[in-house]
């Protein structure tokens, strides 16, 4: 399908006035390129993440490239970043590519799919198997450029106003959540809501929304969830490891020096791993913290996990008809198996023992 089709069909966009950004500044060899954000400034670990490779790159280019850049809201809407890149109104956005499968629903893989991957697969996959030549591929169709720039590590099943004791509890349930994970909840009853993370404080207090999914812990208590819900669910179906990608408008990419753009692309794979360890460090101490505040971690049972699992699986097979969707389903799915069957005899066979032994 071509990208004339897919853009009538994009669920997300809003168009924008030619004259809403300013187009990059040359001076002197120099130029400032505009990144926009899907990230409210300020928030926990995804708008660090952003500003790590704006800082990173106008730093490792002594100052050759400014980013310059405009978090959620403050030149477009967090949803509108797609559209203002692919339309050569700003020069690149940092995002959750999943934010975009209005456009195309395999956007979704280059950030996370219900029962995909772990971040370290993820990596696998992008870096040393087909991933990162399909993320172009897809790209392609857009006109972008686009790299993996982060990760947030698992993220967490979500916050709820009451238990969820079986699959029946989602029927009618009001609930945030992004992706095919969300298409996913929709088969299981729930009523999904796509909200931006600036506003989904307000939602979930005002009562307008009986639940959310947001990143998980050290976010999750930055940005105030357990005021308005206790009960927190720690493991999830649909995010085992999610990315976030920086993409370019091509031309502005293409008109990058040869250095430039190697550096761009080590400055993403630098933020991805960054990224993933910023989470990691903060998780822990915060889930303790939610915990002595009151908040009661809660598992779902085994007949939701299987509701999850089906509902997914209906999901992920209704866009099969999509050449390009199935050819970037097969991929990671292959890819997925082969690394997680090295890591279940190494690794997690490894974390078995060592928590027998040493408790």
């Amino acid at each position: 399908m071509d990208r004339r089709t897919f853009m009538t069909r994009t669920a997300l966009g809003g168009s924008l006035a030619a004259s809403t950004l300013a187009a990059p500044a040359y001076a002197q060899g120099k130029r400032t390129l505009t990144m926009v954000t899907t990230w409210p400034r300020g928030f926990a670990g995804v708008h660090d993440g952003a500003q790590f490779v704006a800082d990173r790159i106008t730093a490792l280019t002594d100052g050759q490239l400014t980013m310059d850049l405009k978090a959620a809201g403050e030149l477009v809407g967090p949803f509108e970043v797609f559209d203002a890149v692919t339309s050569g109104q700003a020069d690149m956005y940092h995002a959750a590519d999943y934010y975009f499968v209005g456009q195309h629903p395999a956007y979704a893989f280059f950030t996370t799919v219900p029962f995909g991957m772990t971040a370290q697969e993820l990596t696998t996959w992008y870096y040393q198997g087909e991933g990162q030549a399909l993320h172009d591929k897809l790209g392609e169709i857009f006109g972008l450029k686009s790299f993996l720039a982060a990760n947030t590590g698992a993220q967490t099943g979500g916050w709820f106003r009451k238990p969820i004791e079986g699959p029946e509890d989602f029927q009618g349930l009001r609930f945030r959540m992004s992706g095919l994970g969300g298409q996913a909840l929709g088969k299981l009853g729930a009523s999904v809501q796509v909200i931006p993370g600036s506003e989904v404080y307000q939602a979930l207090s005002s009562g307008a929304i009986d639940g959310t999914e947001w990143i998980g812990p050290w976010a999750d208590e930055k940005a105030g969830f357990q005021e308005a819900a206790p009960y927190y669910y720690v493991a999830s179906f649909h995010e085992p490891g999610p990315g976030a990608s920086v993409a370019f408008n091509r031309e502005v990419y293409d008109s990058l020096t040869t250095s430039q753009k190697q550096l761009v692309e080590t400055v993403c794979q630098a933020a991805n791993g960054w990224g993933l360890a910023l989470f990691d460090a903060n998780n822990a101490a915060a889930l303790a913290r939610l915990q002595a505040g009151g908040t009661q971690l809660m598992e779902f049972s085994d007949d939701v996990w299987d509701a999850f699992a089906k509902a997914s699986m209906e999901t992920l097979d209704g866009y099969m008809d999509d050449p390009l969707f199935a050819e970037i389903r097969t991929s990671m799915t292959d890819s997925m198996k082969t690394t997680a069957d090295w890591i279940s005899r190494s690794e997690r066979a490894y974390l078995s023992q060592r928590n027998r032994v040493l408790g």
